[in-house]
């Protein structure tokens, strides 16, 4: 026998509605009206300033080119707001990179890497670059926690040294793939 209230109890607007998605675009009629339109993740940022809307895949179809596009625009958008400039410049150095800007980048703890596609992260990855806060040289690892391969000053010097080592599977998908626009 359970002892929690019913739900419909606890929030009747939406038992009401139906559904927590019927709940909402009620409330937003009136208020948002671009909500119940097709509003971009820019005009709905602009009309709820209160939410933090990522982008991160926003993409309906999945389309793995899409999906990609998508995860750079956030990464560049991310690393601008960070407060950290050599982070912002790796992130930017890479993605003006065309072989690295057709792999879907990732962090783990910091650290820039790369896969064809982001249900693949459990495999492991060719390169991960640590990114150094301050002064220091950006840090390039086989995976986030690897041995150092390389200590490189800049991240350009970084990006070659991961394009380097790009494997010949991915180096396929990124010479095949169209190149992705991702822009801030």
């Amino acid at each position: 026998m359970s002892h929690e209230p019913d739900p419909a109890v606890l929030y009747p607007d939406v038992a009401a509605h139906g559904s927590l998605a019927a709940a909402l675009q009620a409330a937003a009629v009136g208020r948002c009206p671009s909500l119940a339109e097709g509003a971009t993740l820019d005009e709905i940022g602009r009309a709820a300033p209160f939410d933090l809307l990522t982008g991160r895949f926003e993409v309906p179809d999945r389309n793995p080119a899409d999906v990609v596009a998508s995860e750079w625009r956030w990464l560049l958008k991310d690393a601008g707001a960070a407060g950290w400039p050599q982070y912002q410049a790796l992130i930017e150095s890479a993605h003006a990179e065309p072989r690295l800007r057709r792999l879907y980048p990732f962090t783990s703890h910091w650290a820039l890497s790369f896969s064809d596609m982001p249900d693949s992260l459990l495999t492991p990855t060719f390169v991960a670059i640590d990114s150094p806060q301050g002064t220091g040289d950006y840090a390039i690892r086989e995976w986030w926690n690897g041995p150092v391969l390389a200590q490189v000053a800049t991240p350009a010097e970084a990006i070659a040294f991961a394009v380097d080592r790009i494997p010949a599977d991915l180096l396929r998908i990124s010479s095949d793939a169209p190149a992705q626009g991702g822009s801030r």
